[in-house]
């Protein structure tokens, strides 16, 4: 408390559990009101609590002290440091103080509060990007072997001044496993046998072929392509399929070296 006036603080901010100490802070303060340079004012409020998070500073302490986390900093660590790490902006964390305010109620601030803080904000800004987890080799059997050509996709759809990016279109392309099923289900409108679907920004395929390694699992999908249905040209809209998908990459390799999703 003297060293609060000492600095000049005008307000000392506090937790809860400090408000039992205001009597005796603010008797000490008005002892010495004639050797210290301002009077600070202490005001005390509910701490942070979020779901499923440690945000005690004894534990975290804890934790640290323990190495059983790698410093403050650690992304698993609930301290602005860490959730930086994690990828969350200053922009978000802000958002998310307005959102909760400050009161004296004790409460439990739900953690998807924070998440959706900062989707929030990445979806005003965030360039979006596409990218292939559970890599399956697309083949199209009618595409020239050695012929590549450029489909363009938007960098953000409701930002078209951001401009867009070249998504290269070759015979051998990656999907995801999840968007193929050998045996499709009810209401199932992704890839199956036989079935067309529109690779986003690029063209309609349809499967016709399924390769399997020795233990049954599916390795490569052979498809044919339609040429006068390319996304963005003269009469592509005319053939209408129930879903699109992503296109993938021309070479996993490549998407791999770039770390993009």
């Amino acid at each position: 408390m003297y060293f609060d006036a000492l600095e000049k603080i005008t307000h000392s901010l506090c937790t809860l559990e400090f408000e039992d100490h205001r009597p005796l802070y603010d008797w000490v303060l008005d002892q010495l009101q004639d050797k210290i340079p301002c009077h600070p004012q202490q005001i005390e409020f509910a701490r942070l609590n979020l779901t499923y998070s440690v945000m005690s500073k004894r534990k975290l302490i804890e934790l640290v002290e323990n190495k059983l986390v790698d410093g403050w900093d650690d992304p698993r660590m609930n301290t602005l440091v860490g959730v930086r790490r994690r990828g969350y902006t200053p922009e978000s964390i802000r958002l998310f103080t307005e959102r909760i305010g400050i009161s004296k109620a004790d409460s439990w601030i739900d953690m998807t509060v924070l998440e959706d803080c900062l989707r929030e904000d990445l979806n005003e800004r965030a360039l979006r990007r596409i990218g292939v987890l559970n890599p399956l080799r697309l083949i199209i059997d009618n595409y020239p072997e050695h012929q590549e050509e450029e489909c363009y996709a938007p960098n953000h759809p409701q930002r078209p001044e951001l401009g867009k990016r070249v998504l290269p279109f070759t015979k051998t392309l990656y999907i995801d496993q999840d968007d193929f099923m050998e045996n499709p289900s009810k209401g199932y409108f992704r890839l199956s046998p036989g079935a067309e679907v529109r690779l986003r920004y690029a063209y309609i395929v349809k499967c016709t072929d399924i390769i399997k390694n020795d233990q049954g699992q599916i390795e490569a999908i052979h498809c044919t392509y339609d040429p006068d249905t390319k996304s963005g040209t003269p009469g592509a809209d005319a053939r209408k399929v129930k879903r699109k998908y992503p296109l993938a990459f021309q070479q996993i390799c490549s998407f791999c070296r770039s770390k993009t999703i």
